[in-house]
């Protein structure tokens, strides 16, 4: 052996931008979980993989309970099973629905109404990997 040849780089720049991503990921996992709106994932096949602090508050399901189960056939009733399928299904194409109005019953059997925002949930790639859902509890102002 004649010598030892060594090149190095500099990755200062690389370890504070993933160190600002994580950052950046974590403080969005806070805002979702104290969101004053119940908030859920699903993945491409429709199991949930997202739901805050406020969806158990007003379904009385807990994450445990959703967790990896089939969002539409395990918690929306029969009748509103294919048109709330069908808003999520166009959002894992990409087409994005407001105001979308439906029923949903609580862990105890109370019906409350809700008002859906579906929206496309991609990877830093742009490929389509859930659908994020956005509601509002309208039950009070139904009633009134």
């Amino acid at each position: 052996i004649v010598g030892v040849v060594g090149v190095g780089q500099d990755i200062t720049a690389i370890n504070d931008s993933q160190a600002e991503l994580s950052r950046l990921a974590n403080d969005l996992q806070l805002v979702i979980e104290a969101a004053n709106a119940p908030i859920f994932g699903i993945d491409t096949n429709g199991f949930v993989n997202e739901w805050n602090r406020k969806a158990t508050d007003i379904t009385g399901f807990t994450t445990d309970d959703v967790m990896d189960k089939d969002l539409v056939r395990t918690f929306i009733t029969p009748e509103y099973q294919d048109s709330v399928g069908e808003v999520l299904h166009k959002a894992l194409q990409g087409e994005e629905t407001a105001n979308f109005e439906f029923p949903l019953y609580t862990k105890d059997g109370e019906r409350v109404e809700v008002l859906l925002n579906a929206t496309t949930r991609r990877s830093a790639t742009g490929a389509i990997v859930g659908v994020v859902g956005v509601g509002q509890n309208i039950t009070e102002l139904k009633r009134g």
